[in-house]
């Protein structure tokens, strides 16, 4: 029996970025082991091709109590992580 396996139909669009964005504040209450084990786990996720970093290196605590997504996307000042003085979308 034929087994197709790399189906163009099944892979994810839009894998491979190697950016992770938080909220400052959140950014900014994060040691620097805690910030390196976040950049290093999307890195690695990224070169992998990969469009989710691992489960492992979740972050608790970053969106407010009784915030909708919608206000957390809107309404935090998104940065990034390896370096809090760029904004998120920046190069």
């Amino acid at each position: 029996m034929y087994e197709q396996r790399n189906n163009p139909f099944k892979k994810v669009k839009g894998g491979g970025t190697r950016k992770v964005c938080l909220p400052k504040a959140k950014v900014l209450s994060m040691s620097k082991e805690e910030r390196r084990k976040v950049v290093a786990a999307k890195r690695a996720a990224a070169s992998k091709g990969k469009y989710k970093r691992s489960s492992k290196s979740f972050v608790k605590g970053a969106r407010k109590k009784g915030a909708t997504l919608r206000d957390w996307f809107k309404k935090e000042n998104w940065v990034q992580v390896s370096n809090p003085s760029k904004k998120c979308g920046e190069a």
